[in-house]
């Protein structure tokens, strides 16, 4: 182990000792290589924001202000401070002030309607009325219109004519 210690660069040695003076004393040694990874990330967006505020500034070099105005920046992004209590306070009495909606429901869970619902039925079957079997006229535009299926000469077959079910579905006239 002592081997190991003497291998390891001087940010990594830094890093096992800050998590050692936490009382973290069990780990993965890739956890170093991640905190590294993180600072590195840091200290160069630290260090890249600071040279944008030093060009604005019209300064040759970064200076300790730039950098503290860039580190500022970064704590300002990226933490937010809760609102003090006395505001959260006021907010909560506000809210509180209006009572909850009387439970019209049962025992139970309470569910919402059936049609909002995705377990509903989202459609409705339409069944054909039985009719007198009537014969359907055709006109001439009937007779004009393309066929998808042109009639074929009907051969006689040994296979019963009537089906014991039959579909039909009343015909629309269209007008086109």
């Amino acid at each position: 182990m002592a081997g190991e210690e003497e291998d390891l660069p001087r940010d990594a040695k830094i890093v096992k000792t800050l998590l050692k003076s936490m009382g973290v004393e069990d780990y993965e040694p890739r956890v170093i290589h991640q905190f590294l990874e993180l600072w590195y990330r840091y200290v160069v967006d630290v260090l890249s924001d600071a040279q944008v505020y030093s060009e604005h500034a019209g300064k040759g070099s970064i200076d300790c202000d730039d950098v503290k105005l860039a580190i500022q920046s970064k704590v300002n992004f990226s933490f937010s401070q809760p609102p003090p209590r006395e505001v959260l306070l006021e907010l909560a009495r506000n809210r509180n002030k209006i009572p909850l909606p009387k439970s019209i429901s049962g025992p139970g869970v309470a569910l919402p309607p059936d049609q909002d619902t995705l377990i509903s039925p989202n459609y409705q079957l339409a069944f054909p009325k039985k009719h007198a079997a009537q014969p359907v006229e055709e006109t001439e535009e009937d007779e004009e219109a393309v066929e998808p299926n042109p009639p074929q000469e009907q051969k006689p077959t040994d296979l019963p004519q009537n089906t014991p079910h039959r579909v039909s579905f009343p015909l629309v006239k269209r007008n086109n």
